[in-house]
């Protein structure tokens, strides 16, 4: 299982190096969250073991479960999700000033 669970994190972090280096802006940003999404199943699958109980309840015997890997992606999904709004606001500004959402066609960033 942890070798399909490696594949599947690899891969989708593939496809997601490979939509960002694409001329298209909409393909970009959807790239961007796909590798968003498999740097935190990443921090999940290596964080995160096999306790016996719940963290921060009841002290009782046994391996308790780490919180912190399960706090910090909920931290990352905010971060992730404020920077995916502020990338798809400046898409939709680019896309209404030059009517177009290719990168090369998008002569006023260059200086």
């Amino acid at each position: 299982m942890k070798f399909l669970t490696a594949l599947s994190i690899g891969a989708l972090f593939g496809i997601g190096i490979f939509q960002v280096l694409r001329r298209n802006l909409i393909r970009s940003a959807i790239g961007l969250i796909l590798l968003t999404n498999a740097v935190n199943l990443f921090l999940l699958s290596t964080g995160a073991y096999d306790g016996f109980f719940p963290a921060y309840v009841n002290r009782l015997a046994g391996t308790e479960s780490d919180a912190l890997p399960q706090a910090l992606i909920l931290t990352a999904i905010v971060i992730s999700m404020g920077a995916t709004a502020f990338m798809f606001a400046v898409m939709i500004v680019i896309s209404g000033r030059y009517r177009t959402s290719d990168s090369d066609a998008v002569s006023g960033l260059k200086q």
